[in-house]
């Protein structure tokens, strides 16, 4: 029973996760370079007022149900613990992103305005948007192997 709770909870925690990446990827930033520089300022300010907080608490959630997981699964279930394993690893990878090179990407277009707009926002505008594809690939793959080590046995 330890490990069906484990494996429910990995699941609904990494979907919650990977939706707060591709959701708004979706619906917004994958145009965001065809945003007037007052526009852009205005999303990132709210998409980092709406989700900052969130993902804060969300993806250590996940990464340690996940962990759970491993140490139920561990040595009886190596068709769970493999994939858990693998999907542990992205989502470590994901996390990476962010914390390195997407946060504070954002903390520094927080502060600026349009007439203090750096000459080179775009570059950085562009450079957060090509790693947020990196960590929604980890995200994705890595919510894929915690589904398959769920349902294929």
């Amino acid at each position: 029973m330890a490990l069906k709770i484990c494996e429910l909870v990995s699941l609904v925690l990494a979907a919650w996760v990977t939706g707060m990446f591709v959701g708004p990827w979706l619906a917004l930033t994958r145009s965001i370079h065809t945003f007037e520089p007052e526009i852009f300022l205005a999303i990132v300010r709210r998409l980092n007022d709406n989700m900052a907080s969130v993902m804060t608490a969300l993806m250590p959630a996940g990464l340690l149900s996940i962990a759970a997981l491993l140490f139920v699964s561990f040595g009886a279930r190596p068709d769970i613990f493999y994939p858990a394993l693998a999907a542990l690893a992205l989502f470590v990878v994901a996390l990476l992103v962010t914390a390195i090179i997407e946060v504070p990407i954002v903390k520094r277009i927080v502060t600026w305005t349009v007439p203090t707009l750096p000459k080179d926002w775009q570059c950085l505008r562009d450079r957060w948007s090509a790693f947020h594809i990196v960590r929604i690939a980890a995200a994705v793959a890595g919510f894929i192997l915690l589904a398959a080590g769920a349902i294929w046995r």
